[in-house]
């Protein structure tokens, strides 16, 4: 039972970064989720930041609990050990985010930005590479199906994450960025629905001694 708790936290932590871009979104009036980055909802200034600096950590103790269930999950799969491993610490350095938020893009274009701009930077780098690991050692988890799937979200961050990043220059210069916005939420959605999928996998223990033995084909 506690195993299962913990990963349904999988399933409640996406959930919960929907609805923190959502609530967040209409509390930034003049916010566009089309042309914005999800980072300005938490920018240092934003009318939005209070709520991502409660509800932000809500969602870190999720993913690492949901870490805690994969790994609970493993049996003698090391590979869900690893992953597992790699959320929990996935969770645990999302506590920095409050000490590493941006400022709005004004303040940055008029030179405004501090150390805690290079770190949301060096944090978001170490975090996407986070993702990117435990998707990977992940693939093997469930079969082909859940291998190609896999296999699929990484490139999918891949390539939505490089247009994202190809846009930093342009968001510091307070430029235009018509579609920032919905490259950088096709990329986090992919991670929070494998996630998702991770987690309705692991929970039925029949199902899972199945795929961990690598009897599904």
């Amino acid at each position: 039972m506690v195993r299962k708790l913990l990963l349904v936290c999988g399933i409640s932590s996406s959930l919960l970064y929907v609805a923190m871009n959502i609530i967040g979104a209409m509390q930034f009036e003049g916010y566009s989720s089309i042309s914005q980055t999800i980072s300005e909802l938490s920018a240092i200034g934003a009318p939005s930041r209070p709520l991502w600096l409660a509800l932000g950590p809500a969602y870190e103790v999720l993913v690492l609990a949901f870490g805690l269930g994969v790994w609970a999950s493993a049996g003698g799969k090391r590979v869900l050990r690893v992953v597992g491993g790699l959320l929990v610490a996935f969770g645990v350095i999302g506590f920095a985010w409050p000490f590493a938020s941006m400022h709005q893009r004004e303040v940055l274009a008029a030179g405004g930005g501090t150390l805690a701009d290079t770190l949301h930077i060096i944090l978001g780098m170490v975090q996407v590479l986070n993702m990117l690991v435990a998707i990977g050692f992940g693939a093997t988890a469930f079969g082909k199906r859940f291998r190609i799937y896999s296999i699929g979200t990484i490139v999918l961050l891949l390539v939505f994450g490089a247009l994202t990043g190809l846009d930093g220059p342009r968001i510091q210069a307070n430029l235009p960025t018509p579609l920032v916005g919905i490259w950088e939420r096709i990329s986090i959605a992919g991670f929070l629905l494998w996630v998702a999928v991770l987690a309705i996998g692991l929970l039925p223990a029949e199902k899972r001694q199945g795929s961990v033995d690598g009897s599904e084909a």
